[in-house]
């Protein structure tokens, strides 16, 4: 946020409300607020205007970021046809300075006022930006509420279903009666200096600005991910209402892991004194306090936060990704080869987003030489905003075999102007002497399901069929696309079993690594079982067709039952790995088995044998089955599956059975 200077010019000639069947008082008419240059334009456009479009916007909302541009490709497209844009900024914590950094953004070529009271959004009744109003000629609403339906605050479709704002013009254009006349904005709620509801001893200098600085700045500050910086006081007053909305929804702080299970290092909710604390203070007219009761500022963040000089730096790739203005960017990934003549142990690792501003999240996998056999996945690191690299006690390493690739997978989210990012993992290593304990991963997976058209909640089961019989367990990532729901994952000890990790709400845009605080021994356990339940019902807002059958995939549109389980083992030991996958069921014949192999088989080429050759190669699967199943079912190493191989398994998983 740009801090305010100097004096302010305001027009306030208005008193009552717009939404009516009759015309306006003159004063609407007459209406006028200070646009960019400093000079008053009225809000409504001439009476020989057929049209005036009202848009209500912030600065730094990023909803109103994105739509920014739209906006000006409709104010285009409809200029020469009498209808008029016009954007209204009503944010107490956006400056004329703000509100002009906002245009040069955006590219928006239309007026954009600064309504420094809110008289403009009481008088409309607007409460969120973006929000927008269609008024006619004579100066009725016809239509109030949002743009389209393609965003809303987390989630976004690959293009809108509902083009709200361009059908009611055209209807209205058209002299047709407006077919829906009203929808629910969504986005940012306006920021407005509230009035005191009960009177709080709570200040922004004492208390607000502690709990600020400890749950959210590490993202809200200049230069990170948030889109707003919470290190000012008047950006936080103007927040204040929009911080308690997502609170109580649980969007921020982003933490998803239910407190009734398992413990986390890294665990980001805010304690409930806190959060009570938050909303006694904007309740109470958000005082400032005295300025003495300050803390220190957030120190800005260090490029590398290991524990020494990185011995290796590499980038995610030769240039830059180009990250478009909006729409949905599908998962991208990049291979990078790192030139280990050698095997190497990783003591440290960590990615930094070359442009934190979209990067959402960034995983990086090892990936073997073509041809090694290659039971567990190595996760290297991981990138979430305001989450610090995994925490490696001194000896721990990870094994990267010499030949190997990083894979790196990006996440990146659009901001309304088109971006670059070049993204960086930074190594620290160790010599094979210094590292006591081998970190890598297991992997949970169930590929076996078909998700029922229209069902809000389907469980899929899985589990980690081999277990190391000594180390511990360090930490769990799941993962699941857009349709799912929840996840859990239970331990299974004598007689026993315990969750140890319940993520009720499940959110695909939030990859998140959870890190136990004690982790949990491996030799004590039979097992370990995972959940994955997914919402393919019309009521999933980011459900790509609920009519559809979805099976496993890479796609976003198909869905995945997945874990990744960190671990580490004592290199001095003989560990060995035990088969945990026996089920007690109800035992079918051996023809029956090999009848189910059969059809296991008939529908995996029929999937996947895309040009029908008899045979599967890599670039015929998903990527995360090429990336982790591949050289488990390619026996003999030819680069390709045939349907001896895949009846292998199939044999022995119905044997298992």
């Amino acid at each position: 946020m740009v801090r305010r200077s100097g004096s302010f010019l305001l027009v306030v000639l208005l008193s009552q409300a717009l939404w009516a069947e009759e015309p306006t008082s003159p004063t609407m008419r007459e209406l006028a607020l200070p646009g960019v240059n400093g000079k008053l334009v009225p809000v409504l456009g001439e009476e020989t205007d057929s049209i005036s479009v009202v848009c209500f916007l912030g600065s730094e909302c990023p909803l109103a970021r994105l739509y920014g541009p739209r906006l000006e490709a409709l104010s285009e497209k409809w200029k020469s046809q009498g209808v008029r844009f016009v954007g209204i900024n009503s944010n107490s914590q956006d400056s004329i300075e703000d509100v002009r950094v906002y245009v040069n953004r955006t590219g928006i070529q239309f007026p954009l006022l600064k309504d420094h009271l809110g008289t403009a959004a009481d008088l409309f009744g607007a409460t969120r930006t973006p929000e927008v109003f269609v008024v006619d000629s004579l100066g009725v609403i016809r239509y109030q509420g949002r743009i389209d339906d393609q965003y809303q605050p987390g989630l976004s479709r690959s293009e809108p279903e509902r083009e709200d704002l361009k059908v009611a013009i055209e209807q209205l254009m058209n002299g047709k009666k407006i077919a829906v006349s009203q929808t629910e904005p969504v986005g940012c709620l306006i920021g407005r200096v509230r009035d005191v509801e009960k009177p709080t001893s709570l200040t922004y200098a004492k208390e607000i600005s502690r709990i600020l600085q400890n749950r959210c700045v590490e993202c809200h500050r200049e230069g990170e991910i948030g889109p707003f910086a919470l290190t000012d006081y008047e950006e936080v007053q103007g927040w204040g209402e929009m911080l308690l909305e997502v609170i109580d929804q649980k969007r921020m702080p982003p933490w998803h892991a239910s407190p009734d299970h398992g413990e986390f290092l890294n665990a980001r909710a805010m304690p409930e004194k806190e959060i009570e604390q938050l909303r006694e203070w904007v309740r109470g007219g958000m005082p400032f306090g005295d300025e003495k009761d300050l803390p220190s500022p957030v120190p800005p963040a260090e490029k590398w936060q290991l524990k020494r000089k990185p011995d290796l730096v590499l980038d995610m790739h030769t240039r830059p990704f180009n990250v478009p203005a909006e729409g949905t960017v599908e998962y991208q990934y990049f291979v990078v080869d790192p030139q280990f003549e050698e095997d190497q142990w990783v003591v440290g690792a960590q990615v930094v987003p070359g442009n934190r501003s979209v990067v959402h999240h960034c995983l990086v996998f090892i990936r073997p030489p073509d041809g090694e056999d290659f039971r567990r996945v190595r996760w290297l690191t991981g990138f979430v905003p305001g989450q610090l690299p995994m925490d490696l006690p001194e000896d721990y390493g990870i094994l990267v075999p010499a030949g190997s690739r990083f894979v790196f997978q990006m996440h990146y989210t659009p901001t309304g102007t088109e971006e670059e990012d070049l993204s960086q993992l930074a190594l620290l290593l160790a010599d094979d002497e210094d590292v006591t304990h081998e970190v890598s991963t297991l992997i949970g997976i169930n590929r076996d399901f078909e998700i029922p058209p229209n069902e809000a909640s389907y469980a899929v089961d899985g589990d980690v069929t081999y277990l190391p019989d000594a180390g511990k367990l360090i930490g769990i990532a799941p993962h699941m696309h857009v349709r799912g729901k929840a996840f859990s994952v239970d331990i299974v000890r004598d007689g026993e079993r315990d969750t140890v990790l319940d993520v009720p709400h499940y959110d695909f845009n939030w990859q998140h690594f959870y890190q136990f605080k004690e982790p949990l021994p491996l030799a004590e356990l039979k097992g370990i079982k995972f959940r994955s339940v997914f919402d393919n019902s019309e009521k999933n807002p980011v459900n790509p067709d609920p009519e559809q059958y979805v099976t496993w995939g890479d796609q976003t549109w198909e869905e995945m039952a997945l874990a990744f389980f960190t671990v580490a083992t004592p290199r001095a030991q003989n560990v060995r790995y035990r088969d945990t996958s026996a089920k007690s069921v109800v035992t079918i014949s051996e023809a029956e088995q090999k009848e189910q192999a059969s059809q296991f088989v008939a529908r995996f080429f029929e999937r996947f044998d895309q040009n029908k050759d008899g045979k599967i190669l890599r670039s015929e699967l998903p990527i995360a089955m090429d990336r982790y199943g591949f050289h488990e079912l390619d026996r003999n190493r030819d680069g390709f599956l045939d349907p001896s191989e895949v009846r292998r398994r199939a044999d022995a998983e119905f044997r298992r059975r």
